[in-house]
């Protein structure tokens, strides 16, 4: 599909990617816009006749599925995956930020007056603002080159707590139990957690009150990206266990999981799902804008013989069902800027047991607390053979041109930034070897989404 926009800067029907090379190579059209679809704006031509066309979106959390479509054919079919890791990201800033005032060598005052409204302006944290603010502006992108006239968002409203006593099998909360959370009655949360466990370590089975062994606590999705402080993420690990090398690929640590799943997206939908509609109508009045819900958008898909997806759930919306679908074309968030500048690289040794190559952390002296010395009974630093390289500390110190995820050409095809190496000189590109950076030639950047392998 490609949109059509016309001299006067009117929104006409999309056209097939045919039509728009003739109208390109004639000089009738010129380009208009790359995304988020590829627009062309015609030259000879001010009005045009237009149809019905419906946005409908699966909104959520982690993925946001968009379908576009009239009453005879499917014009957009996309998934869009956000970025799992943006809170860390946000905490990532804050630190750099911080250590960079810190560095500075005169004084400045302390500024927090004119910081007022702009950490939670509308009462959001920046993350969940961030993945509202991505529906809206995507909504808004289309409708600047679609002649959109209806609007479809499938929006829900969660209650946790009966979600929750659901997947435990536990009776629903009444009453005053939606005031009493699990940690109810207790000083900490960490007193909670070791008493649930009844004071064991859930890897090895030692007591604290029996073995006298001492207690952490370990957050069991950590690897997976879930770094919340929720109960079912947090468990009793005794001091023996809770090592290095546990945490390392084959530990006990490594493989653990919460067993109760996270609802940050029914969270996230029900905080933000009068916002979201209150804005998307500000900025489009001329489009009827409408809610559906979740258990609608199952049965028009069950009707329709459609498998369980974000796009489908999508298509399943609305009142347009048309035969003549898109093909699916799925995106990826990523980042605009990497600010992280050190990165540092562990020195690399032989393992005297098994003659395998393993990293410093591996094997490490597996102290939990600097008050406990090198050579206590978990060291392994003694295993260490023939070191294999050293470690070093690389800093970025120039900012590159080409960022992973931008368009480029070289040799008259288009390929993906992957890297920068050596200093800048060289770019890394998907589906070939590097090549350096004077002969590839900037084609367009993403805008923060990639094409999904």
């Amino acid at each position: 599909m490609v949109a059509v926009i016309s001299a006067s800067g009117k929104r006409l029907m999309p056209t097939t990617e045919r039509k728009a090379r003739k109208l390109l190579k004639s000089g009738r059209a010129e380009i208009y816009a790359y995304r988020p679809v590829f627009t062309i704006r015609l030259l000879d031509r001010e009005d045009g006749y237009t149809q019905p066309i419906e946005y409908c979106c699966d909104t959520g959390y982690q993925h946001i599925g968009i379908s576009i479509k009239s009453e005879k054919r499917e014009y957009v079919n996309e998934q869009r995956d956000l970025l799992a890791d943006e809170t860390e990201r946000h905490n990532d800033r804050r630190k750099y930020r911080s250590a960079r005032r810190n560095r500075k060598t005169r004084y400045r005052k302390a500024r927090f007056s004119n910081r007022k409204g702009l950490i939670a302006k509308d009462g959001f944290a920046p993350s969940i603002r961030n993945k509202r603010n991505v529906h809206i502006a995507l909504y808004e992108s289309y409708c600047r080159v679609i002649p959109i006239t209806k609007a479809t968002f499938e929006m829900g409203q969660f209650d946790t707590q009966v979600l929750k006593a659901l997947e435990e099998g536990k009776l629903l909360p009444e009453g005053k139990e939606y005031q009493q959370g699990e940690s109810y009655g207790y000083a900490t949360l960490r007193e909670a957690v070791f008493d649930r466990d009844n004071y064991t370590c859930i890897c090895c089975g030692k007591s604290a009150i029996r073995d006298g062994v001492i207690l952490k606590l370990h957050h069991l999705g950590y690897r997976h990206g879930d770094r919340s402080n929720r109960m079912s993420n947090l468990g009793s690990v005794c001091d023996k266990c809770h090592t290095s090398k546990n945490h390392q690929p084959g530990g006990k640590l490594y493989d653990l999981k919460p067993k109760l799943k996270s609802f940050k997206g029914a969270s996230f939908m029900t905080s933000v799902k009068y916002s979201m509609i209150r804005l998307v109508k500000e900025a489009t009045p001329d489009v009827e804008v409408s809610i559906t819900y979740g258990a609608m958008t199952k049965l028009q898909r069950k009707e329709l013989g459609l498998e369980k997806s974000h796009n489908n759930d999508a298509y399943a919306m609305g009142a347009f069902h048309p035969k003549k679908r898109a093909g699916l074309t799925q995106y990826k968030k990523v980042r605009r800027n990497n600010r992280i500048l050190s990165k540092f690289y562990d020195a690399k040794y032989i393992d005297i047991r098994d003659r395998k190559e393993k990293s410093g952390s591996q094997l490490g002296c597996n102290r939990t607390d600097r008050s406990i010395p090198r050579n206590n009974p978990r060291n392994e630093r003694i295993y260490r053979g023939e070191k294999v390289s050293n470690g070093r500390i690389s800093t970025r110190r120039k900012h590159y041109e080409l960022r992973p995820g931008d368009m480029v050409l070289f040799e008259g095809r288009k390929y993906v930034v992957k890297g920068m190496q050596n200093g800048g000189a060289y770019v890394s590109l998907e589906g070939r070897t590097p090549v350096a950076v004077k002969k590839v030639k900037p084609n367009c950047h993403t805008g923060g989404w990639i094409k999904a392998s």
